[in-house]
């Protein structure tokens, strides 16, 4: 059982449907985020939708995830979730799963994240929910394996194979590339999210971004210190 611990406009739903291409994995998207929205009131796109649709009773969703049967050739569950949405939840459940946290540079998310919420602050980016979680683990001796997406997209196919590794699991080519389109494992948020990722393949090429937003110049110093100390962590695409 696989936690990928994300936080938002990362690429985390392209890991989501890299591992949806291993016949004997079944992905999940974002189980807590009703969850998240009844907890928080956070005012997201398709919130009534979203929380009509999910079970917004966090620790009964994380009994029905560890106790989930899988079927047929499936013997492998993977989880892509946002660290946003452990809101009020019991985490000893994190002993039972493989976890992996996914991070960006900040200065890379915020100006797409921006464009997604009216006003963003530290608690939308899920940084400081990332390094919290982080340090956890340790104490609990779980050490979480720390992806950066930047490094990822410079060298996909290393940093997947190192991570299938780290995971003991055997590393398919397939993982590197889907049909472009929509996924039925996809929640009923990906016509506000996904619409970007449903034009590719794969993964993109990493280009860098030119500019970014004077207005979240303060938001970007808030994030930094919680990214580097995660960043150091981190697989890299050189090895």
């Amino acid at each position: 059982m696989i936690s990928l611990w994300s936080g938002p406009r990362n690429i985390s739903t392209a890991m989501m449907y890299s591992f949806a291409q291993r016949n004997d994995t079944k992905v999940i998207d974002e189980p807590l985020y009703g969850h998240y929205l009844r907890e928080t009131n956070a005012d997201h796109p398709g919130k009534e939708e979203i929380m009509q649709t999910l079970n917004c009773e966090g620790e009964s969703v994380v009994q029905d995830l560890l106790t989930m049967n899988l079927q047929g050739s499936k013997t492998l569950l993977f989880m892509k979730q946002m660290t946003k949405h452990l809101v009020n939840i019991d985490l000893s459940f994190l002993e039972q799963t493989e976890n992996i946290l996914l991070i960006r540079d900040p200065k890379e998310m915020l100006p797409s994240l921006a464009e997604q919420l009216n006003e963003v602050q530290l608690s939308d980016t899920g940084f400081d929910q990332q390094y919290e979680l982080y340090n956890f683990l340790l104490s609990t001796g779980n050490k979480p394996l720390l992806i950066d997406a930047t490094e990822l997209l410079k060298n996909p196919e290393y940093i997947l194979q190192k991570l299938c590794e780290r995971l003991d699991i055997e590393f398919t080519s397939t993982m590197l590339s889907w049909k472009p389109g929509a996924r039925k494992e996809d929640g009923v948020w990906a016509k506000y999210w996904y619409k970007s990722l449903h034009q590719t393949s794969g993964f993109r090429d990493y280009k860098p971004k030119s500019h970014f937003p004077e207005g979240l110049e303060s938001l970007l110093m808030e994030c930094k210190p919680y990214y580097e100390k995660l960043y150091k962590e981190s697989l890299k695409a050189n090895g």
